[in-house]
């Protein structure tokens, strides 16, 4: 009785690289001021890729970058006082980035991802809440894309932009917890 040699099947790729599309993506902050209101920033620098495993969403990777010279306030004062040493030093530290560490799934198409974020020259360990990525839809020109929104809370102060000024009424000017909101959009390597 012969027998057929088997050749050994190698699993199906289940690995799919996204590049950011920084014209569809934005990353926000907000951070109280004088403790009465918040003010908001928008970056428009960002570059980054996804690592998507379809088989296993735990096993993805994601590595982005904000060029800091990029944000805008909505005031020019304040955002050179913002690029200045005593907050972001963008002349010192231009790029803020992230790369994750740990994906784990939190319902459908939630995610926790956590990561080292650099700010500042500090890396501390930031989780993002993250919703998606969406089901891939073809643009008009022919590409592959996914989306996603993602949030967390930082303190400043961690990332070593602790300036402020004490108010007469007590508290201080800018606020320590800063919100972050990303959304993201990609393409299709």
């Amino acid at each position: 009785m012969a027998t057929t040699p088997t050749t050994p099947q190698t699993p199906a790729q289940s690995t799919v690289t996204w590049k950011l599309d920084p014209a569809h993506s934005s990353a926000e902050f907000k951070v109280k001021h004088m403790m009465i209101s918040n003010v908001k920033g928008t970056f428009s620098g960002l570059s980054g890729t996804l690592v998507e495993d379809t088989a296993d969403p735990t096993r993805s990777q994601v590595e982005a970058s904000v060029d800091i010279g990029t944000f805008s306030t909505g005031d020019a004062q304040r955002d050179a006082h913002l690029k200045s040493p005593d907050f972001f030093h963008h002349e010192q530290h231009p790029t803020m980035t992230f790369k994750s560490t740990k994906v784990e799934k939190k319902g459908d198409g939630e995610y926790a991802v956590t990561g080292d974020l650099t700010i500042h020259g500090v890396s501390k360990p930031v989780t993002f809440a993250v919703e998606g990525p969406t089901a891939p839809a073809k643009d008009p020109w022919g590409n592959t894309r996914i989306g996603l929104s993602a949030t967390a809370k930082i303190n400043r102060k961690d990332f070593g932009l602790s300036w402020n000024a004490a108010l007469e009424t007590g508290g201080f000017l800018v606020g320590e917890e800063v919100q972050i909101a990303l959304e993201a959009q990609f393409i299709k390597s």
